[in-house]
């Protein structure tokens, strides 16, 4: 049995250290990020996710995804323009827009943030969805962006998962409705302990032995398949290792790791995916020993076997506009500005208004309330007054 091994530390590339620059700059960002979050989602989701739902989920959807899209940029920015950190991608250029299905492997609690940077380069960061623990439904202001946002949260116990799942995953079944997907099928972050433990479980059961990923949750990765496999373009097998060290959350806000992130992308169109449960199982194992395998020359040799050693940005992405990034920062800020002097000088319906929807987002989050539009509401009442032929 191979023994589980971190990847180690490029020592050309040192962990930046926490200045007290960086901490008044790390807690400045996470004020606008958090400011800007809450203000957009309390003045705007009773709007486009309550209203505009009502009538239609296809235009909410879209009106969403074009709102919170340019919140989520603000990330990326972070990441490669504020922090300096490298994003580099490799493996295969991926087109625009597609409906497709993501797959990654999760070394850290922030990998999921680094697919924003795909998706913003391909025109789809507001339509990126995740399937995430339902314990971040819980985080202040966060968890009512993931509710508007239609995360699907799983409380990792298939039988009372499968019927929540099963139920979300129907409603993103139409292909008007563009769609990126994100699953972690490992079902938690990498660490040597629960390492060892899946090599244990692997070698037991006759399944690959794997060094630098979990042995890989095929369930939900099947349903997801099941429920949207007439309406997906590809699935998405992305490969993502840092330098110098997996950060954490806080490193991210603070600058001072990662200092390079690399992606690798492989798409697989979907009619290449096996159709029956048991094949799709075999397939996403087969492609989590890929993944050892990469994480293993990327261990040794400090890059994906792609980037030949050039370190640049494979796969055909180009880099960030600082220009547009800048502009759609001041965009928010302004917008974030304006709306809290509303909320301030403004009369009282529209403080009135404000609680209100901050009841409603702590009610609906809690509860995974997500209005059904009149119409179906209508039609389903009617199926269900039908009288029953004998």
């Amino acid at each position: 049995m191979d023994v589980c091994s971190p990847l180690k530390p490029d020592s050309k590339l040192k962990h930046r250290p926490l200045t007290p620059l960086r901490v008044v700059r790390g807690v400045i960002c996470l004020v606008v990020f958090l400011s800007t979050a809450f203000m957009i989602l309390v003045c705007f989701a009773p709007i486009i996710a309550v209203i505009l739902r009502l009538l239609s989920i296809h235009c909410s959807r879209k009106a969403i995804s074009l709102l919170f899209g340019i919140w989520l940029a603000l990330w990326p920015f972070l990441f490669e323009k504020i922090n300096g950190t490298k994003v580099v991608f490799t493996g295969d250029t991926v087109p625009p827009k597609e409906r497709t299905l993501l797959i990654a492997n999760h070394k850290t609690e922030v990998d999921w943030m680094y697919l924003w940077d795909l998706a913003l380069r391909k025109g789809s960061l507001g339509h990126i969805k995740y399937v995430l623990k339902s314990s971040l439904m819980k985080l202040p202001v966060f968890g009512w962006g993931f509710h508007v946002l239609e995360f699907i949260p799983l409380k990792r116990k298939w039988e009372v998962d499968e019927p929540v799942m099963r139920k979300l995953l129907s409603s993103f079944a139409d292909p008007a409705d563009p769609l990126w997907l994100a699953i972690f099928p490992e079902g938690t972050d990498y660490n040597e302990e629960k390492c060892k433990k899946s090599q244990i479980f692997a070698a037991e059961t006759g399944l690959p032995v794997l060094s630098h990923v979990l042995l890989p949750r095929t369930k939900g990765f099947c349903a997801c398949l099941e429920a949207l496999r007439s309406s997906l373009d590809a699935v998405y097998d992305l490969t993502i290792a840092y330098k110098n060290q997996c950060p954490s959350f806080m490193d991210n806000a603070f600058g001072v790791d990662p200092s390079e992130v690399h992606i690798h992308v492989r798409r697989i169109p979907i009619e290449d995916i096996p159709e029956s449960i048991a094949d799709a199982a075999s397939w996403l194992t087969d492609a989590f020993q890929l993944k050892d395998n990469l994480l293993s020359d990327f261990n040794t040799q400090g890059h994906f076997p792609s980037e030949g050693g050039g370190g640049g940005g494979g796969g055909g992405e180009e880099e960030l506009s600082t220009l547009k990034c800048l502009v759609n920062f001041m965009l928010v800020v302004v917008l974030t500005v304006v709306l809290v002097y509303l909320t301030i000088f403004s009369t009282v319906w529209f403080k009135i208004y404000i609680g209100l929807s901050c009841a409603y987002l702590a009610t609906a989050t809690y509860f995974e309330i997500q209005p059904m539009p009149i119409l179906d509401f209508v039609k389903a009442t009617c199926v269900c007054n039908r009288p029953r032929s004998e």
